[in-house]
């Protein structure tokens, strides 16, 4: 790599710094992929486009890839292109200026995307409700001062986590072999399936050990499901809105996790009939199957994602589904164009070995794994679902009644989606690193209220406190650490390690949130819930020095030009965003006037438009 001097002086601030640019194009394959049609003239681009038409069995649509090869090549400098007409211009134009404007069928396949991520939110809380009521039907009374209380705390968090054991240990790494075989449509039926199956058996189980391994299983149904549907949304999705339509994953987890409240509610006081004991818990943990339904009988009229046909060297069939999620055949034709030559150049990345193992030896590779499983790690470890799957027991022994801790529970969860709607806009506008530097300062301070609110005498006081710190953590973590994880995995992996790559990101989650589960109950038994809620608290601020250290921002770019962005060493990275943060601190919360820094990345402040290639790649 070539180097470069950087030099800032100002009375206040002086800022010298040996950077390594990727920008020597003939001895770095990370430069080329910026654009690697920059450069060539285009009679011999249009020669390119024209046999790639043949090649690949669209000699019918030369013309229209002629023409998308030419906008790929400098998407800005459209309007100089004499080979468009005036109508391949206004599509272009509205592109541009109306980036909400997208085909129906794009917005269906959100939709199907934001049903799976309901039923996996509601998988993940419907427990919540059922934590009252199994343990003591199975022999495993929760009181501190019940016999064998340390005992039955644990139990109570194994069988709780079982399913994200099942994730972090197999099912998420079953995701390759699954999306090969099946595509992602397919990998999405089939853990439907299992989803629908699972939750059905957790409600006829007659002991927590059968109960256990019920849940066990549903983790199969999670753990694939969880890796695929994001990565199939950020596949389809235009760069300019990748982030917004990716984040839809966890807005309606949230939303999930709030019907499954819902359903905790709806089934609380339903009696025991015809010598069944249990109903009620029994249906709620049965009503998160019913969802799953609807994405079975949906799925399949979904197109396939683009990427993961093109994998499969079916480029008519990438054609025909771009064709349906873009508005016109100039779009598709420049957007699979693209696509596939920036997939040429990203074969230059590999070094033919394991994918696994060029997860960590390749250094693009290691740096979009670590940024992702610091995201994906902290997602757990801020606390979140200590509250999502405990917040009943919480609330309840902060003075709540059950039906009261389950209205609170409720709250929460309607927080938690409500707050996730922001998020729609500033993912893409403010983007994903300045929301997560944003909000886990927050989300440590309101869980120390929270918290800290257990010393307060019991009464009203105390209950308004705990819930209130509550809630307001749900307002912070719903725009921020909730959103970002998935979005950000999903496009940080370049295409050819991307199903290793998330598969490791989630599988890195799930079994973090299994260690959540697992321990929250004893941890609370042990430290009271001053200290569990203290505990997170840190973890929070521990999250926010690994994310302005290691984290690099990715928002409104493609998919192959995130190569760029991680292909800046991390060292690099952390020292220029430690010189960045007392400047950002000055500007953004003093209000002073700061000169600003140079850029990292050679897109930044450059960069307004990328080809709409669904993120490419």
């Amino acid at each position: 790599m070539s180097e470069e001097k950087i030099h800032k002086d100002s009375a206040s601030f002086e800022y010298t710094k040996e950077v390594k640019h990727i920008d020597n194009a003939d001895t770095n394959i990370n430069a080329r992929l910026a654009n690697p049609l920059s450069g060539i003239p285009h009679d011999q681009l249009m020669a390119d486009a024209a046999q790639f038409a043949e090649d690949h069995g669209l000699g019918h649509l030369k013309e229209e890839f002629q023409k998308g090869a030419l906008i790929a090549q400098d998407p800005p400098a459209f309007e100089s292109l004499t080979q468009l007409s005036e109508e391949d211009k206004a599509v272009l134009r509205r592109e541009i200026t109306h980036r909400w404007d997208q085909p129906w069928q794009l917005y269906y396949l959100v939709i199907l995307c934001s049903l799976a991520a309901a039923v996996q939110g509601m998988d993940e809380s419907v427990i919540n409700g059922a934590n009252i009521f199994f343990p003591d039907h199975f022999g495993i009374p929760q009181d501190n001062d019940a016999p064998n209380a340390s005992r039955n705390q644990w139990i109570l968090g194994l069988v709780n986590s079982a399913p994200y054991l099942c994730c972090g240990v197999i099912a998420c790494w079953l995701t390759a072999p699954l999306n090969a075989v099946l595509g992602r449509r397919g990998t999405i039926f089939v853990t439907a399936f299992i989803s629908f199956a699972t939750c059905i058996w957790q409600g006829v189980t007659n002991s927590w050990q059968h109960l256990f391994v019920a849940r066990l299983v549903l983790g199969f149904g999670i753990g694939p499901k969880s890796t695929t549907v994001p990565v199939y949304a950020a596949e389809c999705a235009p760069p300019v809105i990748r982030g917004a339509l990716v984040m839809m994953w966890q807005m309606w987890t949230a939303f999930g996790i709030m019907l499954g409240n819902v359903m905790d509610l709806a089934f609380f006081h339903v009696p025991d009939k015809h010598g069944i004991t249990g109903l009620n818990w029994r249906l709620m943990l049965g009503s998160a199957g019913v969802p799953a339904l609807f994405i079975m009988a949906q799925v399949f009229l979904c197109p396939e994602s683009p990427r993961w046909l093109i994998s499969k060297g079916r480029y008519d069939k990438a054609y025909d589904s771009l064709r349906i999620l873009r508005h016109s055949p100039l779009q598709a034709a420049r957007d699979l164009y693209y696509i596939h030559v920036l997939l040429e150049a990203e074969k230059g990345i590999s070094t033919g070995r394991n994918r696994i193992v060029e997860l960590f030896t390749v250094p693009r590779n290691r740096r979009a794994l670590q940024a992702s499983t610091i995201v994906m790690f902290m997602q757990q470890f801020c606390g979140v679902n200590a509250i999502a799957y405990y917040s009943t027991n919480i609330f309840t022994q902060s003075g709540f009644t059950q039906v009261n801790a389950l209205l609170a529970s409720w709250g929460f969860g309607m927080v938690n989606w409500l707050f996730a709607f922001p998020a729609v806009y500033t993912i893409d506008t403010f983007g994903r690193r300045n929301l997560l530097l944003t909000t886990f300062p927050l989300m440590s301070i309101f869980l120390l209220m929270s918290g800290f609110a257990f010393w307060i005498p019991e009464g009203t006081g105390r209950l308004a406190v705990v819930a209130l710190g509550i809630y307001l953590f749900g307002v912070a973590y719903s725009p921020g650490e909730g959103p970002v994880p998935f979005t950000y995995s999903a496009e940080a992996y370049p295409l050819y390690v991307r199903d290793v790559g998330m598969s490791w990101s989630t599988s890195v989650l799930w079994f973090f949130n299994a260690v959540v589960a697992i321990t929250f109950p004893r941890l609370v038994g042990a430290f009271k819930p001053q200290g569990a809620f203290g505990w997170y608290a840190a973890w929070n601020i521990v999250g926010f020095t690994l994310i302005l250290l290691f984290v690099p921002e990715t928002k409104a770019l493609s998919l192959e030009e995130l190569d760029q962005v991680f292909s800046v060493p991390t060292h690099i990275h952390a020292a220029y965003q430690l010189k960045a943060l007392p400047r950002n601190i000055k500007k953004h919360i003093f209000r002073m006037q700061v000169e600003d820094m140079p850029p990292l990345y050679e897109h930044e402040g450059a960069k307004t438009y990328a080809p709409g290639g669904a993120g490419h790649a």
